[in-house]
C-alpha cells in the first residue's frame, strides 16, 4: 500500500494570515489546523500560565497564581477581583493582562482608574510585568496607543468618550470598580457601552449600601447571569442588606467573583507594633482647650445640630495644633459683624491661643523624630496643622514635603520622589494620601486622629502592604483628657484596630446606613455629653456594638463579604445598636 503525503500550503498562509490580523477564526480549515497543532504538541497547554516563565524575577503569592488561572481557565476572561485591601489585586490583574499578551489574545487594552493611581499603575505594569502603556492626556492618543491607562472621569468626557467608544478593546480593566454600582450613572453606562472582550473589574468593596449593587456590577461583566433584575430581588433580596438564598448565591458568584481573605492567603506582612505617645497640655494650652470646648457646647446647645458641624470641626482640631483652630475661628468671626456679642467672645478665644508658647505635642513629634533612624510619614486632618508642622520642623532643622489633597499629580508625583530621595518626613493628609505606596518608609505617626477607622486603616495601608521588609512602627499622638485620649483608648484599642487590619470592620462601617455615619454619631456624643462620665458610657456602647458586629461578619464566608451581618440602627439611647430588620 503506498501513502501519499501531501501539503496544503495554501491553508498554512491562510491561518498565518489570520493569525497576524487576528482573526477571522470562525473558518473550518483554520480550526482544523488549530486542532492538528495542538495535537502534534505545538501548542502549549491551556492549563498552565506562560507568563510564569516569562516573569522568573517576580514574586507571585499562591492565591495570585490560582486567581490568575480561574480567570482565564473558568470564567474566561470576564471578573470581578474582590480582594480584601493589601492582597494584590493589581498584581493579579498584571498577571492575567501579561498572560493573554503572550498567548496573542490581547492587543488593545484600557486601563480605568482613579487620576491619583494613573501613574502607579504605569510604573507597576512595567516594572513587574514589562507591559509598556501610555498616560492619555490628550485625545489622539487613543488612536495612536494600543495600551492606555485613563481616569474614568477623563475617558468619560467628550472629546474623549466618542475616540474610546468607536473602538474595539480586547481588555478593559477598571480599578476602584464599585464606582460603578448605580446603572443610572455616567460611570456604569460609560463603562457599558465600550465594545470589550475580556473585562476585570477590581475593588475590595463590591457592596456598601445595598445588595442590588452587586447585581450591578456583576451585569457589566456577564449581561443576565444573575437573571434580570426582577428575578434577582425575587431569588435573592430579603432586605436592602439582607440575602434569601444565600448558598444559590454563592454558587454563582463563585462563577464571576474571586475574594480572598488575608486570614486565608499565604501572605505574612512584617509585624505592626503599636506605641501610644501621651501628650500632656501645658496650662495655658489646657486654659485654650477648656475655653473653646466650652464655647462650643453652649453654641451647639444654642443653635443646634446645623450649627453643629462647624464646631465639632473645632472641637477635633483643638486636639491637632492651636494654628488648626484659629483659622476655624478666624472664619467664624469674619461671618459675624463686629459688634455681636459672639464675635467679642470669639476675639477672647483667639487671644488665649495667641498666649501658648509652649506646643507639646510639637516638641514630643520633634524629639520622636529625632529618635527614629529612617522615613517618617507623619498623618494630620487639618491644613492648618500641616503649615505649621512643615515650619516648625524646618526650624529645627528636619527636612521634610507636603504631601496633600489639591496637588495635581505631577506635584504629587514629585513630593513621593523627594521623601523617598530627599527628606525625612512626609506630612500628609489623608485626602493626600490615598492611592500612594510607601513600603520604603516603615515609621508612621498619627499626629491626630481620624475619627472613621477605615481612613485610619488606609493610613497605615500606605506602608504596611506587600513589598514592605520590615516591621511597621505605629506611633499615636493621643492628647490626656481629651477627645482624642477617649477615641483612642474605646474606639481604636478595644476593637484592636492597630493589631489587626481592618478586615470585617472595614464591611460594617461602609454599610452604614445614611445618614448614620460613625463620625457623625461620635460628634453628637461628643458635644450633648453633659460629663465625662456620660461621654464614656455612650462611646462605649457604641464600640460593644461595632465588636459585635465585627465579629459576626468574621464568621462569613464567600458572599461572603458581599452580604451584610444584622444592620446598624440607632437606638433610643442614643448609641449605635444592631437591628436585624434595619
Amino acid at each position: 500500500m503506498e501513502l501519499v503525503v501531501r501539503f496544503d500550503h495554501a491553508l498554512m498562509e491562510r491561518f498565518l494570515d489570520a493569525h497576524r490580523h487576528d482573526g477571522p477564526w470562525d473558518r473550518w480549515s483554520s480550526f482544523l489546523l488549530a486542532r492538528e497543532a495542538r495535537a502534534l504538541g505545538k501548542l502549549e497547554t491551556p492549563d498552565r500560565l506562560m507568563a510564569l516563565a516569562a516573569l522568573p524575577t517576580l514574586r507571585l503569592y499562591p492565591h495570585q497564581i490560582e486567581t490568575a488561572q480561574k480567570v482565564i481557565l473558568e470564567m474566561h476572561g470576564r471578573a470581578l477581583l474582590a480582594d480584601e485591601v493589601g492582597l494584590g489585586k493589581t498584581i493579579e490583574a498584571g498577571l492575567i493582562f501579561k498572560e493573554y499578551l503572550i498567548r496573542g489574545l490581547v492587543k488593545k487594552a484600557l486601563i480605568l482608574v482613579p487620576s491619583s493611581l494613573a501613574l502607579q499603575w504605569q510604573r507597576e505594569l512595567w516594572q513587574k510585568f514589562q507591559i509598556p502603556a501610555a498616560i492619555v492626556k490628550k485625545a489622539h492618543m487613543w488612536e495612536t496607543h494600543d495600551i492606555v491607562i485613563a481616569s474614568l472621569d477623563l475617558a468619560k468626557r467628550e472629546p474623549h468618550k466618542s475616540a474610546v467608544l468607536k473602538q474595539t478593546y480586547d481588555l478593559i480593566i477598571v480599578d476602584e470598580a464599585h464606582k460603578l454600582k448605580n446603572p443610572r450613572t455616567a460611570n456604569h453606562q460609560f463603562v457599558k457601552a465600550i465594545t470589550k472582550k475580556f473585562c476585570l473589574l477590581l475593588t475590595a468593596t463590591p457592596v456598601q449600601n445595598e445588595i442590588k449593587e452587586l447585581y450591578n456590577i456583576i451585569s457589566l461583566l456577564s449581561p443576565g447571569h444573575l437573571g434580570t433584575e426582577d428575578d434577582f430581588s425575587r431569588t435573592y433580596v430579603a432586605g436592602r442588606r439582607a440575602v434569601k438564598n444565600a448558598e444559590a448565591l454563592k454558587s454563582a458568584l463563585r462563577l464571576v467573583m474571586i475574594r480572598n481573605r488575608r486570614k486565608e492567603s499565604a501572605v505574612e506582612l512584617p509585624e505592626r507594633h503599636v506605641v501610644t505617645v501621651p501628650i500632656r497640655l501645658s496650662r495655658e494650652e489646657r486654659r485654650f482647650y477648656d475655653a473653646v470646648s466650652n464655647f462650643i457646647v453652649r453654641e451647639y446647645t444654642r443653635r443646634g445640630i446645623h450649627y453643629g458641624f462647624a464646631l465639632i470641626t473645632l472641637k477635633r482640631e483643638l486636639t491637632s495644633s492651636r494654628d488648626a483652630v484659629y483659622k476655624s475661628l478666624i472664619r467664624l468671626y469674619e461671618k459675624l459683624p463686629q459688634d455681636a456679642p459672639l464675635a467679642a467672645e470669639i476675639a477672647e478665644l483667639a487671644r488665649l491661643g495667641r498666649e501658648i508658647r509652649t506646643h507639646s505635642k510639637l516638641k514630643a513629634l520633634i524629639e520622636l523624630i529625632r529618635e527614629i533612624d529612617g522615613k517618617i510619614v507623619v498623618f494630620t486632618e487639618f491644613h492648618g496643622t500641616l503649615f505649621f508642622l512643615q515650619k516648625a520642623l524646618g526650624e529645627a532643622g528636619i527636612t521634610s514635603v507636603l504631601y496633600r489633597g489639591g496637588y495635581g499629580q505631577n506635584k504629587k508625583d514629585w513630593m513621593r520622589e523627594l521623601f523617598e530621595t530627599k527628606a525625612q518626613v512626609l506630612l500628609a493628609t489623608d485626602a493626600g494620601g490615598e492611592g500612594i505606596n510607601l513600603q520604603f518608609a516603615h515609621h508612621l505617626i498619627n499626629y491626630d486622629l481620624p475619627w472613621n477607622p477605615l481612613k485610619l486603616e488606609q493610613r497605615i495601608g500606605r506602608v504596611h502592604r506587600i513589598g514592605q521588609k520590615h516591621d511597621v512602627f505605629i506611633y499615636n499622638f493621643a492628647t490626656e483628657a481629651t477627645i482624642e485620649e477617649a477615641i483612642l483608648k474605646l474606639l481604636y484599642e478595644k476593637i484592636a484596630l492597630f493589631e489587626d487590619t481592618i478586615g470585617a470592620l472595614e464591611n460594617v462601617l461602609e454599610r452604614l446606613p445614611k445618614g448614620l455615619s460613625l463620625e457623625r454619631h461620635l460628634a453628637d456624643i461628643f458635644i450633648r455629653a453633659t460629663s465625662e462620665h456620660e461621654m464614656r458610657m455612650r462611646l462605649g456602647n457604641v464600640v460593644e456594638a461595632l465588636r459585635k458586629l465585627k465579629h459576626e461578619e468574621e464568621k462569613h464566608l464567600l458572599v461572603g463579604d458581599t452580604i451584610d451581618p444584622p444592620g446598624i440602627a440607632e437606638s433610643p439611647s442614643g448609641s449605635i445598636a444592631t437591628n436585624p430588620d434595619a
